[in-house]
């Protein structure tokens, strides 16, 4: 009895194995790249200027990444220096739409009074007409006749409106659509606030990023460390800087640190090894190096 698909060799996989290889360049497949140690940078070098870091000079940040202090400090002036020119552009922009939008109220509050006073003018005008033609016998007929004509034109008026309460479904009486919902004055001059607001760009951070982590970064957040380097602990201290192949050893156990989960004491800036630290440090929450609590 021949056996399932699902259980014959190459039932799982759809593709042949040409289709198979000429996809792998392209990222086919679940299979990954192993990193190695050279792969990494490695402990105790700057994260921006990937160079080795004296022992008085190394600074941690929140996030747990290592910087020179002099790389880092200049990184944070540059960053805040651009920061402060993004944030005037951005009140400019903010400014200049809160200004056209006091022109536009100011525009449209003249235009509604100025409304008013030419409807106010224009009765008190009509009045004093009616009232000359009164006294006047020879245009009696005139005034009759214009007197009929608006009357009949008024009424006309009145029942189209009466139309506009009863009959909602006649074309006259359907609404007016303002376009994008924005306040549309008497010249035909759409403003909308709330479209000019989100057309601005977003506002700027209040602090600078992090390089690594992107989270908001201060300069008194920055925790001082006490790297101990190979060959130090024999009196024998190494220039990072001209050798450039000296390790990081951990504080207490002298172990080289490579790529071990490691702990750094904000209190007293000592570097240990995890292990070390879960055995001699935290059960009493003192810096085996000091004796200092934390």
């Amino acid at each position: 009895m021949p056996r399932r698909k699902s259980k014959q060799p190459g039932g799982h996989n759809p593709l042949t194995y040409h289709e198979t290889k000429r996809l792998k360049s392209s990222g086919y497949g679940t299979q990954s790249t192993r990193l190695t140690t050279e792969s990494q940078l490695p402990f105790g070098h700057c994260c921006l200027n990937l160079s080795p870091i004296d022992s008085g000079d190394a600074v941690a940040t929140p996030s747990g990444h290592i910087y020179s202090r002099e790389a880092i400090v200049q990184y944070l002036l540059t960053k805040n220096g651009e920061l402060k020119k993004r944030k005037a552009e951005y009140e400019r922009m903010r400014l200049d739409v809160e200004n056209r939008r006091v022109e536009w109220e100011e525009k449209e509050r003249k235009q509604t009074q100025d409304r008013f006073v030419k409807k106010d003018q224009g009765a008190m005008s009509t009045a004093l007409v009616v009232q000359n033609d009164d006294n006047d016998a020879s245009s009696r007929g005139a005034a009759a006749a214009r007197g009929s004509a608006a009357a009949s034109k008024s009424r006309k008026g009145k029942e189209e409106n009466s139309l506009a309460h009863v009959s909602f479904w006649l074309t006259t009486s359907q609404p007016q659509h303002k376009k994008g919902g924005a306040a549309t004055g008497q010249n035909g001059v759409d403003f909308d606030y709330e479209k000019e607001i989100q057309a601005l760009p977003p506002p700027p951070p209040e602090r600078p990023p992090s390089p690594m982590s992107g989270e908001p970064l201060k300069l008194k957040q920055l925790i001082p460390l006490h790297l101990v380097h190979e060959g130090a602990e024999d009196g024998k201290k190494k220039s990072q800087k001209s050798h450039g192949t000296g390790r990081i050893l951990c504080a207490v156990s002298h172990k080289t640190i490579t790529t071990q989960p490691t702990v750094a004491i904000a209190k007293t800036g000592q570097v240990m090894l995890k292990s070390v630290y879960e055995e001699l440090a935290k059960p009493t929450m003192t810096c085996p190096m000091t004796g200092k609590r934390f």
